[in-house]
């Protein structure tokens, strides 16, 4: 067999898998949301108590892609890929035999969300390491696959829980994950090739250090999490709450909805065309460029609130915000050493989840103070303002370095 090497036919192939494990693992981000009507129901328990599940699997998501990024870092993707689609699989069949919200909730945390956990940061750091000239792009089309699965499951998971219960649903997917994640996760068993110290068209910060910052790599580590935390914080608001806010201004909750799935549709075509700006002006200048297409769109929400405003807003938001998240594993890959990747990626993508969760309570609750979400739009753009300003400041620093050299 001949030897992997980065930006090959090998490589494209290794994104397919990985594209293909994302989309079908990424169902353990969907799934809760679909079936939370129907497990409220069945609990008999309020609103927030059924809201529960969701946020454990949101933790367990984060938690588990750190330790799962740092086993990849040491023996590989495949193993860490193995031990998710199992806990995926025990996930779903221990949720369809819950007997109290507890145990659905447990399950959905401890198993599906830290299954699914494999998905993103550990995929993103393992194709990070089969290209250089393409890294922004390869990056973000398995990024794509959360997206995708967005798109694909919600309709399929409501489908057969309409028509089969949502218990039979769950143990359903349980099955279909183990079948179709197990084979793929066996064709990753190849190691990623070596990784060259340059390689033709490789930009000259693709191999560079924190210490080019005039930073530590501790330093430069908190400044991303920092920096995740901000983005997401006001990426929640419209994310989270575009569907309660068209019901609030008399649209209906079906409008809402209807923006939300442009919005995620829209990011689709983001993370693609940001890969592509990425591979061309590095990560750093993505961050910047996506955190400031960003507030801009927030700041759009502010005047204008009319339906086809709304819309015109919605899928402006999606297109802007989609690249900022991989930007941030295209940073760590640009100055951090191959043999760290997964577990500090893993670290800035929980800061980003930290980041949605924080964001959407936190608009709920100036909701809940000021009757209105204006003002909680206006608490976005204040987080996305510190975004701008770590990733602005960064920037600076390079340049500012470039030209003591």
């Amino acid at each position: 067999m001949s030897p992997a090497t980065v930006d090959s036919p090998q490589s494209w192939t290794r994104l397919a898998i990985a594209l293909a494990i994302a989309t079908i693992g990424g169902v353990g981000m969907w799934s809760v949301v679909v079936v939370l009507p129907a497990v409220q129901a069945e609990f008999g328990v309020a609103r927030a108590a059924a809201s529960l599940p969701y946020t454990l699997t949101m933790l367990g998501f984060g938690g588990a892609g750190i330790v799962l990024g740092r086993w990849s870092d040491r023996f590989g993707i495949m193993r860490p890929v193995l031990a998710a689609s199992v806990a995926l699989a025990a996930g779903y069949v221990a949720s369809g035999y819950a007997t109290t919200l507890t145990g659905f909730a447990l399950a959905q945390g401890l198993l599906i969300g830290a299954g699914s956990s494999v998905t993103f940061g550990p995929l993103l750091a393992h194709v990070s390491m089969w290209f250089a000239r393409r890294r922004g792009i390869a990056i973000a089309i398995v990024a794509s696959g959360n997206y995708f699965a967005g798109a694909v499951w919600p309709p399929i998971v409501q489908h057969f829980t309409e028509t089969a219960g949502w218990r039979t649903t769950y143990f359903g997917i349980g099955v279909f994950v183990l079948a179709t994640m197990l084979p793929l996760a066996l064709l990753l068993r190849r190691p990623p090739p070596a990784q060259p110290a340059a390689s033709p068209g490789a930009r000259a910060s693709t191999h560079a250090s924190p210490q080019a910052l005039g930073l530590s790599g501790g330093a430069l580590q908190l400044l991303l999490v920092v920096a995740g935390v901000a983005c997401c914080v006001a990426m929640a608001m419209p994310q989270v709450h575009v569907v309660a806010y068209c019901a609030d201004l008399g649209y209906g909750p079906a409008r809402g909805a209807q923006m939300l799935s442009l919005m995620l549709a829209c990011g689709v075509v983001s993370r693609i065309v940001f890969g592509f700006i990425s591979d061309r002006i590095g990560g750093l200048r993505t961050l910047l460029l996506g955190s400031a297409l960003q507030g801009v769109a927030l700041l759009l929400f502010l005047p204008f609130d009319g339906l086809v405003s709304l819309f015109v807003i919605s899928a402006l938001f999606g297109l802007f915000q989609g690249g900022i998240v991989p930007s941030y594993a295209i940073i760590v890959r640009e100055y951090f050493p191959p043999g760290e990747a997964g577990g500090r990626i893993g670290v800035v993508i929980m800061a980003t989840l930290v980041g949605m969760a924080l964001g959407g309570w936190v608009s709920g609750a100036i909701f809940d103070v000021t009757g209105s979400y204006r003002a909680a739009f206006v608490h976005g753009i204040a987080w996305n303002l510190v975004n701008l300003s770590i990733a602005s400041w960064l920037l600076m620093r390079t340049r500012a370095r470039t030209a003591l050299a």
